[in-house]
């Protein structure tokens, strides 16, 4: 016995010196990818999202701090469909991690995983930030979730091998219960269900998809260029023939033509968070939804 226990002790005491293995470095381009990815890896992996819920993602400065971290990335994690492209690939190539380049295992677009809406029949930048492969804004659809989830999930196994099946549980466990949780949220939002809304910036068409909206148009005639006068009085002169409820605008934007559009019209502007962080109850993939159906709620009952 006496033997035993400073046998054990000695195990104990190397065990404590092994030193832990490094978590997988996630670079995530915008705040839904990054929980996402702690979802699935929990503290398997450290991951850093390189943008906010109240910054416009697709203007980004490539700034040093940025690079930085691309530079000691394992997996970076984008949108895709050019959501990032203004910033993005400049971030990538000056990091010289040759690991997290476009075709790279270390390298995943979200976007690659989901049917795309409004995909231009005819691509001119002249119309302002057109999307050649689609509406990149995705995450505006929780069950959009379950299918980069999927994949993500394959992604990391291959990456990070050793924690493949801590990677596979995770993503069960996040999976199972973001299935329960659109089963209410659909429940809760019925009452949306064909609710004429106008939207500021084309941000919502997988939500409005989802929640069996009708979406009749956008305070914007191209795609992130600030809407004139003249265009925002268009609009107002449209709901004496084609009445919306309520006007949508993500948190990141300026709220100025929302608001006069409501003013005018007698609608109610709704702010929806768009992202993890958008709003201050939108923090974690769930509350994110919560708060959403919950102001689209607030907005039909104003």
């Amino acid at each position: 016995m006496k033997r035993i226990i400073p046998l054990f002790l000695f195990a104990l005491f190397a065990a404590l010196a092994l030193p832990a293995q490094a978590a997988l470095k996630v670079f995530a381009s915008v705040p839904e990818w990054a929980a996402l990815a702690k979802e699935i890896g929990g503290e398997r992996v450290d991951v850093y999202a390189a943008t906010s819920g109240l910054q416009d993602p697709h203007r980004i400065d490539a700034k040093p701090s940025l690079i930085a971290r691309a530079r000691s990335a394992d997996l970076v994690v984008a949108t895709g469909a050019e959501l990032e492209i203004g910033w993005l690939p400049l971030v990538l190539r000056e990091s010289g991690n040759a690991r997290v380049q476009p075709g790279q295992p270390g390298y995943f677009e979200a976007t690659r995983y989901v049917v795309m809406r409004e995909a231009p029949a005819v691509l001119d930048r002249a119309e302002g930030d057109v999307h050649a492969a689609g509406n990149p804004h995705i995450q505006t659809d929780p069950r959009n979730l379950l299918k980069v989830g999927e994949a993500l999930t394959q992604r990391l196994a291959e990456i990070d091998p050793a924690n493949a099946t801590a990677y596979q549980s995770g993503w069960q466990s996040f999976a199972a219960r973001l299935r329960t949780a659109i089963a209410r949220w659909e429940k809760e939002a019925a009452p949306l269900a064909g609710v004429p809304v106008l939207v500021q910036h084309k941000a919502f068409p997988y939500l409005t998809a989802w929640l069996r909206m009708k979406e009749l148009g956008s305070l914007e005639t191209r795609p992130g260029v600030e809407p004139s006068s003249a265009q925002l009085a268009a609009v107002v002169a449209r709901q004496a023939s084609n009445p919306a409820r309520m006007v949508l605008r993500p948190a990141y934007q300026y709220d100025t033509p929302s608001r006069w559009v409501a003013a005018q019209t007698h609608i109610v502007p709704v702010l929806l968070p768009f992202t993890v962080g958008g709003t201050p109850e939108a923090k974690d993939l769930f509350s994110l939804y919560d708060d959403t159906v919950r102001r689209l709620l607030q907005g039909l009952k104003e």
